[in-house]
């Protein structure tokens, strides 16, 4: 089911806000919320009901992993290893469903052997849930959830909220399961009803009169990368350019005008990302919530910047490989990331520097390197992305 498909927008959506309002007026608030899980969980099944009960698997795994993570003492050895075991189980699920094939694809290729995984259906937002639920787990590990007790129905609310299930944000267990502890997000609110209402139509415009609309001309030069001229090389790079980014953002546009609807506030995931002056501007605002979790989870533990140069830029470089990785199962994703991880090196190399740079060229440097990026990003295949850069 998607936000801008008719069974939700005319029936889904209305009942279950209708439901969840109901039974708050009279004061049934856990019934409220145990509605909202069976409405988030009906949500989702939609899709391929055959996968639900992988998403169930995984919120009792990580959930209890949680519990026993936060019993132990914070950042022990015994929580160390609980750590692991429930990262390398997600990692196992998520590693098997999406890169199983790309990984016996590149094996095929270099061995000339005819070897794979079958065929295997990728679950829907399975990168959103589970990265969510190692960050939940990473935070147990440093003690940050102990005081909090979370409960399952709540814990399970925060990962299946449905605004934020298919296209993010990525949230943290501090930024949602306390906005559901909150009695006064039960009551119905006319003013956050309009605004979710006008935020949610605002993506939905973007989505499906923009990104819908460049869509073809998008497809019809990606499709035929070989013959390209200049001019429509460039108009199928840009058109790509905008079409991803005004479905992106108008998915999390919606995400947070549904989250409203329901006295949720979601963080914002874009702030006019075509506007930086820099790679690292680019990444403070282009999905925000991801940036984040790549920043928190992974390059700061790697070190971050407070080792030698050569050591920042290659955290730098692992941070953006995975995160190439995290977007796809694919080469071209794995060159993405590690072309932004580039970007971003040479970008902590200039500010070493400290030599100014005029703000239109800043703007017209970053704006090119990301429209570079975003060819390899879409290109069918290597050479047809070479073809058209």
């Amino acid at each position: 089911m998607l936000f801008n498909s008719y069974v939700f927008i005319f029936s889904f959506l209305p009942l279950t806000l209708i439901i969840f309002f109901g039974l708050t007026k009279f004061g049934l608030i856990k019934i409220a919320k145990i509605w909202l899980i069976i409405s988030s969980f009906s949500f989702y099944g939609y899709w391929n009901v055959a996968y639900l009960p992988l998403l169930i698997i995984s919120i009792f795994w990580n959930y209890q992993m949680g519990r026993f993570i936060a019993d132990a003492k914070p950042e022990s050895q015994q929580a160390n290893v609980l750590l692991w075991i429930g990262i390398a189980v997600n990692l196992a699920i998520i590693s098997y469903y999406k890169y199983a094939n790309f990984f016996w694809d590149t094996v095929n290729s270099v061995v000339s052997t005819n070897l794979n995984a079958g065929e295997i259906i990728l679950p829907l937002a399975i990168s959103f849930y589970t990265f969510t639920q190692i960050a939940y787990l990473v935070d147990a590990y440093r003690g940050e959830t102990r005081e909090a007790n979370y409960d399952l129905p709540t814990y399970s609310l925060f990962v299946v909220f449905f605004p934020q299930l298919i296209a993010g944000p990525i949230l943290r267990h501090d930024e949602l399961i306390p906005q559901f502890r909150q009695l006064r997000n039960f009551i119905f609110s006319q003013k956050n009803m309009a605004l979710g209402l006008s935020l949610f139509s605002l993506g939905l415009c973007k989505k499906v009169l923009i990104a819908d609309t460049i869509s073809p001309w998008v497809a019809l030069g990606f499709n035929n990368a070989e013959d390209l001229s200049f001019i429509e090389a460039w108009v199928g790079a840009l058109s790509y350019a905008f079409q991803l980014y005004f479905d992106f953002s108008g998915y999390s546009d919606m995400a947070i005008g549904l989250g409203l609807m329901f006295n949720i506030k979601l963080p914002i995931n874009f702030n006019s990302p075509y506007k930086a002056i820099s790679i690292s501007d680019f990444w403070r605002r282009w999905h925000i919530t991801l940036s984040n979790f790549l920043r928190d989870y992974l390059y700061i533990p790697l070190g971050g910047s407070r080792r030698t140069e050569l050591r920042c830029c290659s955290n730098l470089m692992i941070t953006m490989l995975l995160g190439g990785l995290w977007h796809g199962a694919g080469w071209n994703y794995v060159i993405w990331g590690g072309l932004h991880g580039v970007y971003l090196s040479i970008n902590h190399w200039w500010r070493k520097l400290n030599i100014p740079m005029p703000k239109v060229l800043a703007w017209v440097i970053t704006f090119i390197a990301v429209i570079i990026s975003w060819v390899l990003f879409r290109g069918q295949n290597i050479q047809d992305s070479l073809d058209i850069l």
